[in-house]
């Protein structure tokens, strides 16, 4: 009973992290309800699939997938290139899956050559601390926002949905600081559950849409035979390299979470060929590419729920549910302000789990000089408007408007410049 609790309270939170991505891209893309719905629909499970894969296959840890932050920005350029570039939305989706495929191709590669395992040795305790906080800096703006029941319809702050949710971010801390073992180990379920039933009670909640099936299975190639353009091409290989760093520093997060308890040593070959397959399937299925979702760490570390098991079985009600369009219903109406609201609880672990990596620096030097230059870099993008990179190549566009991404690589690039620089110095003093 214990692991199916757990397994109910991974997919919850596996369901909504991964709601919002598909619904913005079909609104960006001027899908209609059908279409909405059926995209969300392999979206999930797409993911549901890419956590199973990795959980048996590749990385192995409780880390679940959840739409690229990157494909999403990919996405939403390409949305404004239609019209100029494509004739229509299908046209450009049908490229952007293309993309997706060729993204896995290249993951494959970079697998085959060894070249991930190269890379990940660049993610020291400095990196890691940087790349922690420049996503508790850039998901924070997205979680007060949702708390506030701000949204593309709504511009104005809605009191009520704010006081609620500051209920919600209380009883669900409450609830993972009590002494009863399972009442702490199950607060994240808890927490969605009293949520979601306050905006029942406050008249807030979303009706849960009809259904006109009761299983529906997803559409191999939904929007067309996949097409490979120059453009797209292009995007998808410098895509595909920083979508290697985020999967690399998830895994290297978690690592870190688990630290202790039993588990089998990572092997970054086989993550990344899974990562390949997953892209693959996302371009097969017209959905959104996935990537392991460092969230997954504050997760595990505000439940204490170390153990794989109950993230397999969460994985498999997700595949499932995205297959039954009633139960998908009811899940996708879950208010996205209680979402945010328990999603902050879990975030807030994530900044304890960054200041520890501090402690394992030898050289504190080093790490304070990259990190403020990664860190200018990567918050001030954060605050560009995106207008602003419109004109840039999609790939180049798609780096500066992720300031995640963007401070990593400078990080990365700075940490090893400084470490560089401090050794010839020592070899020129020796000699």
């Amino acid at each position: 009973m214990k692991t199916f609790l757990s397994a109910i309270q991974w997919m919850a939170f596996m369901i909504a992290g991964a709601i919002a991505a598909p619904i913005a891209i079909a609104d960006l893309f001027h899908l209609n309800p059908i279409e909405t719905s059926a995209f969300v629909q392999r979206t999930i499970f797409v993911l549901g699939i890419a956590g199973l894969l990795q959980g048996f296959i590749g990385h192995r840890l409780p880390v679940s997938e959840g739409p690229a932050g990157l494909w999403w920005s990919v996405f939403a350029i390409y949305a404004g290139f239609v019209g100029t570039i494509y004739s229509t939305s299908i046209e450009a989706l049908n490229a952007l899956s293309g993309g997706m495929i060729f993204s896995g191709i290249v993951f494959f590669l970079l697998s085959a050559f060894g070249l991930i395992e190269k890379l990940a040795r660049l993610f020291t305790p400095t990196v890691t601390f940087i790349y922690l906080f420049l996503l508790i800096l850039q998901l924070s703006g997205s979680f007060i926002k949702g708390m506030l029941g701000l949204s593309e319809e709504q511009a104005h702050i809605q009191p009520k949905v704010a006081v609620l949710c500051i209920v919600i971010i209380l009883v669900t801390f409450y609830l993972g600081q009590m002494k009863i073992q399972w009442v702490r180990q199950f607060s994240i379920i808890f927490g969605l559950l009293i949520g979601w039933m306050l905006f029942i009670l406050f008249g807030l909640a979303p009706k849960v849409p009809s259904s006109h099936a009761i299983i529906a299975f997803p559409k191999l190639f939904h929007f067309g035979k996949p097409t490979f353009d120059a453009g797209v091409l292009t995007t998808s290989f410098f895509i595909t390299i920083l979508l290697t760093t985020n999967m690399i520093a998830s895994i290297r997060v978690m690592e870190e979470v688990l630290k202790g308890s039993k588990t089998k040593p990572v092997s970054f070959k086989k993550s990344g060929f899974i990562s390949g397959i997953n892209q693959i399937l996302g371009g097969v299925f017209s959905a959104i590419g996935s990537v392991p979702i460092s969230g997954s760490a504050g997760f595990v570390s505000q439940t204490g729920i170390k153990s794989i098991k109950p993230f397999i079985i969460g994985g498999v009600l997700v595949t499932v549910i995205s297959l039954l369009p009633p139960l998908m219903n009811i899940m996708s109406a879950l208010p996205a302000p209680v979402g945010y609201a328990v999603t902050f609880v879990i975030f807030t672990k994530m900044i304890g789990l960054a200041l520890s990596e501090i402690e394992k620096v030898t050289d504190r030097q080093i790490t304070y000089t990259t990190a403020g230059i990664a860190l200018m870099v990567g918050v001030g993008t954060m605050f560009l408007p995106a207008e602003a990179t419109v004109k840039l190549p999609a790939f180049i566009g798609s780096l500066v408007n992720n300031g995640l991404v963007l401070g990593t690589i400078i990080a990365i690039i700075s940490e090893q410049y400084l470490r560089w620089q401090k050794k010839r110095k020592s070899a020129s003093s020796v000699s």
